[in-house]
C-alpha cells in the first residue's frame, strides 16, 4: 500500500479553514468528550482462546451467511497496537464493552483470569495513553448458557445475573472507570432480537420476511424491554449503594433513537409523528425519567405491556445519570400507508405503534446520507420533553462498502455535519456531553457482516495481521481533535483529489 503524501495530508489538515461560520474543537466545552467506539464481539476476534466461551450473537453469526465476529479485527490481541493509533490520533475516549461470556465463562460463578487481565490491561493501556474508558457492560453477547438455561431476557431471572456480571464489573475495573452505559441501545436490540428476529438471539413469531425458530413478537419485545429496564435500575442501585462514593462515576443506559419528522404538515402527521416518539424514546426514556410507560403504550399494548410495581418504578426512576444516543438514521413518519422502511408485520412493535415510516432522500438502513437535523430534533424533544438529562452521543457513523479506495470522503462530510448538528443542540440548551465515531476500524457489522464499514481505519482482513491503514478520515478526525481543523457548520467539505501519490489499498 502507498502511502499518502505529505501534500494530500496538508491538504486534510487545512480542508475547511475558508469556510465561513467555521468552529474547530475548542468550541466544545472543555470536559466534552470526543472518542470512537466499538463493541466486544466486533472488535475482540478470539472466541475461543483463554477460557471465553459462545455467546448468543456467535450462536446468531454462525447461522446466518453474514460472517461472524471469530477473529474479526482481532483487538484482543492488537489492543495495543490500536490504542496507540487513539493516542496518536488525539482521541479523549474510547467506549468498548465487556464480553460477559469472557469475563464469566458460566454466565455467573467464578470470573476467568484471562479475561479479567484483558480488560485490565487494555484500560490500562488507555489510562497510559490519556484515554478516558467508556465500558458497556451488554452490547448483544449475552453468554449463550444463560440462553439456553432460562430464555435470557424475557426471563426475570435475568436481573440477578446481569446485577452480578455488574458487580464484578464495578469491582474490579471501576477505580479506573469512571462512564458506565449499562445496556447498548436498548430499543432496537429489543426489536431487532425479539420482534424482527434480524439479531442475536433471533426471536420473532412465523413471518414471511425471517425465519425464526422461536419467539413471540407480539409479547416478547415488551418482556424484555421491561428486564432491561429492571436489570439497569438494579445495576446502578448497586453502583450507587455500593461503589459511587468511591469510584465517583456515573452510570447510564442507552437507547437507539431515529429522527422522527411528521412527512406532511397534516395534523395527522403530526399526531403519528408524536406516537412514533412515544413508542421510540418513551418506551424506555419515560420509565427513566418518571417512572412509567407512556399513555400510547399502555393503551394500545394493554396486557401485553408488563406493569411497574411501586417500588420497580421508583427504582427505575432516576436510575440513569445520563442517557446513551444512538443515531444514524432520520425517518418520516405519516398516518397514510405508505411503502415503509420496516417490514409489515401481521404482529410486534410496528404494528403496535401504527404509523408508517419513509426513508429520507436514499436513506436506506445500509446506506444513508446525512441529516443531522434529525439528532438536533433529537436532542431538542428530549431537552424539552425529559427534564434535559446528560446525553452522550455514544455511536454515530456512515457505512462505505469495503472498496478498493481510502478516501472516504463521504464519511468525513457526515461525520462533520453531526459534529455541527451537536454543537447546535449545545447552544440551544441540551446538555450534551460526549461524541463517539463508529468506528476506530472496521470491524465486523451486525447487519451487513463484513460487505460494509464505518472505521477510520481500513483492516485488511484477509491479512493475517489484520493490518490497520488510515483512511482520509482518520486524519480529519485528528486534525479536528488536534484543533487545527476549522469545521464549517453549513457547508460540505469538498476535497480536491489532485495529490502526488495514491489513496488507493
Amino acid at each position: 500500500m502507498k502511502h499518502f503524501s505529505l501534500l494530500f495530508i496538508f491538504l486534510v489538515i487545512l480542508l475547511a479553514t475558508s469556510y465561513s461560520d467555521a468552529f474547530t474543537r475548542n468550541n466544545f466545552p472543555k470536559d466534552f468528550l470526543f472518542g470512537s467506539a466499538t463493541s466486544a464481539y466486533q472488535w475482540e476476534g478470539a472466541v475461543a482462546e483463554d477460557g471465553r466461551t459462545p455467546s448468543v450473537w456467535d450462536t446468531f453469526s454462525h447461522s446466518y451467511n453474514r460472517g461472524n465476529g471469530d477473529i474479526t479485527s482481532d483487538g484482543y490481541h492488537k489492543y495495543k497496537e490500536d490504542v496507540k493509533l487513539m493516542a496518536e490520533m488525539g482521541l479523549e475516549s474510547f467506549r468498548f464493552s465487556i464480553s460477559w461470556s469472557r469475563l464469566i465463562p458460566n454466565g455467573r460463578g467464578l470470573v476467568n483470569p484471562k479475561g479479567l487481565l484483558f480488560y485490565k490491561n487494555l484500560i490500562k493501556e488507555l489510562k497510559i495513553h490519556g484515554i478516558k474508558p467508556h465500558v458497556t457492560l451488554y452490547h448483544y453477547d449475552l453468554p449463550q448458557c444463560l440462553e439456553d438455561e432460562y430464555g435470557g431476557w424475557i426471563n426475570r431471572k435475568i436481573i440477578e445475573d446481569f446485577t452480578a456480571f455488574a458487580d464484578v464489573c464495578f469491582r474490579e475495573f471501576g477505580e479506573d472507570v469512571k462512564l458506565w452505559t449499562t445496556i447498548n441501545e436498548a430499543t432496537i436490540f429489543v426489536i431487532g432480537s425479539y420482534d424482527q428476529g434480524i439479531s442475536p438471539p433471533g426471536h420473532c413469531s412465523p413471518n414471511k420476511f425471517i425465519n425464526c425458530t422461536t419467539g413471540n413478537s407480539s409479547t416478547e419485545p415488551y418482556l424484555a424491554g421491561h428486564n432491561i429496564l429492571l436489570a439497569h435500575a438494579s445495576a446502578s442501585k448497586l453502583y450507587k449503594l455500593k461503589y459511587k462514593s468511591k469510584q465517583r462515576g456515573s452510570i447510564g443506559l442507552s437507547i437507539f433513537a431515529f429522527g422522527l419528522f411528521p412527512y406532511t404538515n397534516s395534523k395527522e402527521d403530526e399526531i403519528a409523528t408524536q406516537r412514533a416518539k412515544a413508542f421510540f424514546y418513551g418506551w424506555l426514556l419515560k420509565p427513566l425519567v418518571f417512572g412509567d410507560y407512556p399513555d400510547e403504550m399502555k393503551k394500545t399494548v394493554g396486557s401485553r405491556l408488563p406493569v411497574f410495581s411501586k417500588e420497580e418504578s421508583e427504582q427505575v426512576k432516576g436510575s440513569s445519570d445520563f442517557i446513551g444516543i444512538i443515531h444514524y438514521l432520520t425517518l418520516y413518519v405519516t398516518n397514510q400507508p405508505s411503502p415503509s422502511i420496516f417490514p409489515s408485520m401481521s404482529e410486534g412493535f410496528y404494528k403496535d405503534m401504527g404509523v408508517y415510516m419513509i426513508s429520507t432522500g436514499n436513506s436506506s438502513f445500509l446506506a444513508w446520507e446525512a441529516t443531522p437535523w434529525g439528532l438536533e430534533g433529537i436532542l431538542e424533544y428530549i431537552k424539552q420533553s425529559y427534564n434535559n438529562p446528560p446525553i452522550y452521543i455514544l455511536e454515530n457513523g456512515m457505512p462505505m462498502e469495503r472498496v478498493s479506495t481510502l478516501q472516504d470522503t463521504q464519511r468525513i462530510e457526515f461525520i462533520q455535519a453531526y459534529i455541527g448538528a451537536v454543537l447546535n443542540a449545545i447552544k440551544n440548551g441540551s446538555d450534551t456531553r460526549g461524541y463517539f465515531v463508529w468506528s476506530m476500524i472496521d470491524l465486523y457489522e451486525l447487519l451487513t457482516g463484513y460487505t460494509t464499514s464505518f472505521g477510520m481505519y481500513y483492516v485488511n482482513f484477509s491479512d493475517p495481521g489484520r493490518k490497520r491503514t488510515p483512511k482520509l478520515s482518520a486524519f480529519w478526525y485528528t486534525g479536528f481533535l488536534n484543533g487545527t481543523i476549522d469545521i464549517a457548520s453549513q457547508d460540505t467539505i469538498q476535497l480536491q483529489s489532485n495529490f502526488s501519490g495514491s489513496s488507493s489499498l
